[in-house]
């Protein structure tokens, strides 16, 4: 017999789930497949007592040589067997006990035969019923969840290892990259994706907490059910020989010492790191780190609220970001969880003439190239107007929008600081709107400029004429962030925003 329990299945346990990992590498699964396996370990339990009265009813006709073939139905270890503690006073004990027990038993009475077919077996059936659906409600919620995890984390694990890709893309190709695969906005996925894989994770985690807490009350009416069901096959062959009946009694006596929570006990002590712990918290996506997560091309250069002139409602407002792939997007909102952020509008602004700032207002004509590079090219310009929220915000987003427009510029690993508002170079007395030219040539307005402003008469000023400054990271919050670019001539309107 002990090289019987030398042969017994062993389970190697996965590692704990690091909290702060994106896709954490224990498998979803394992928890659910193994509540999956005990359910079967009793299963095959109740089927072991099944064949044992079963063969004991067809063996009452055949006496000593025919019990044989009882003994053998309990002669092999039980199946899962690394799931009951092998020590005496468990599920393991009580079927050795029933072993030694059968030797001894000689003969039986043919009269037993009907009643227990008819009163022990019954018993058995139902529970093998019950534990039969149990399984079916487990691979139909918790497995089933736990499939629906390890699925939400393959998509987060791809969306990571694109993100990956086009860093490593921008960073060699100079920061030239598609809006479609720009890193900034291949970040914003990973963020919906991961939110969505959290969630589903403590879905699962709540589901496999709610099973983990009514398999003790599942395994007590199991083994209350093989106590009941073997206290009535020792009623059946009551009539038999003293000997008989202290022999059953005995198998009885060791099923009904197991204490109800003693199996599960020793399943939670063996089986502590695949099993949920209940007390542990819920993973928060605040905690959560991935590779790139601070990379320099998803850092935003100015980022904030802004309106924008549409043909029928006027202005409305939306989220717009510039970021180091000098494209200008346009958001919703700033929301990375709702729903998968996509930009309702991007302009490259190499390719966009920029028009000069009045008062809260400035104007980009540009093409919008969010619908790919086939979508781009079949586009139409279009002159688009953006409100701030003061003109010192305006010059804030017209001195970086321009700087960017004017070609390369050298980034910066570490935010700068919000700059100061600075005071507005408007000028009064201007009744025409800004005037663009081809090529993204902007016109300065010199008339009422004075040379403190360093307004050249006669001439215009490219949009990228003050590319040469760098600019730096900006600083994330509400309203506006920027940095700090050179000061540009700004012609001034007269007009309110909006009535020109």
């Amino acid at each position: 017999m002990a090289a019987h329990h030398e042969n017994l299945p062993t389970r190697t346990t996965g590692g704990i789930v690091d909290e702060d990992d994106a896709v954490p590498d224990i498998d979803p699964t394992d928890t659910s497949g193994l509540l999956q396996e005990r359910l079967q370990a009793y299963k095959h339990a109740c089927g072991y007592l099944e064949n044992y009265i079963s063969a004991t009813e067809k063996v009452q006709k055949a006496h000593s040589k025919e019990y044989e073939k009882v003994l053998k139905t309990v002669s092999d270890p039980l199946k899962e067997g690394q799931h009951f503690d092998q020590s005496l006073g468990g599920i393991a004990g009580l079927f050795e006990n029933i072993r030694s027990n059968t030797k001894g038993i000689a003969n039986s009475h043919l009269e037993t035969e009907k009643t227990i077919k008819g009163s022990v077996l019954p018993i058995l059936e139902r529970l093998h019923v019950e534990i039969k659906n149990k399984s079916k409600e487990l691979s139909k919620g918790a497995v089933k969840g736990s499939k629906e995890v390890d699925k939400a984390r393959n998509v987060t694990q791809k969306h990571i290892e694109l993100l990956g890709q086009y860093t490593a893309a921008f960073s060699a190709s100079g920061g030239k990259v598609d809006p479609s695969t720009d890193p900034y906005i291949i970040q914003r996925g990973v963020n919906y994706r991961l939110n969505k894989q959290v969630i589903e994770e403590n879905n699962n985690r709540h589901d496999l907490i709610e099973v983990q807490n009514s398999f003790s009350t599942f395994e007590a009416h199991v083994i209350q059910t093989f106590q009941q069901a073997l206290q009535s096959f020792l009623q059946c062959v009551g009539g038999q020989l003293e000997r008989q009946k202290a022999m059953y009694s005995d198998i009885v006596s060791t099923a009904q010492k197991i204490p109800l929570d003693f199996e599960f006990k020793g399943f939670v002590h063996r089986n502590s790191q695949l099993l949920v712990d209940p007390s542990a918290p819920k993973r928060e996506i605040s905690h959560i780190s991935f590779p790139n997560q601070n990379h320099v091309s998803t850092q935003p250069l100015i980022a904030g609220t802004l309106e924008r002139k549409s043909r029928l409602k006027g202005y409305n407002t939306n989220y717009y970001v510039v970021t180091r792939s000098k494209f200008l997007h346009e958001f919703k909102d700033d929301d990375d969880f709702r729903k998968d952020p996509t930009p309702e509008l991007s302009l490259y602004l190499p390719d966009c003439t920029i028009g000069a700032v009045n008062g809260e207002t400035f104007h980009i004509k540009g093409k919008d190239a969010s619908k790919g590079k086939v979508g781009a090219a079949l586009a139409m310009s279009h002159e688009l107007s953006f409100k701030a929220h003061s003109p010192a915000d305006a010059e804030k987003w017209y001195n970086i929008i321009k700087e960017v427009a004017g070609g390369s510029a050298t980034y910066t690993n570490e935010p700068a600081s919000p700059s100061s508002p600075t005071e507005s170079h408007n000028v009064l007395g201007q009744k025409q709107p800004p005037q663009y030219q081809e090529k993204g040539v902007t016109p300065v307005q010199t008339q009422g400029l004075s040379h403190s402003q360093g307004a050249v008469s006669g001439g215009p000023m490219s949009a990228g004429a003050h590319a040469q400054q760098p600019y730096n990271t900006p600083v994330s919050g509400g309203g506006v962030q920027s940095a700090d670019v050179g000061s540009t001539p700004i012609s001034g309107v007269e007009r309110k925003p909006g009535q020109y």
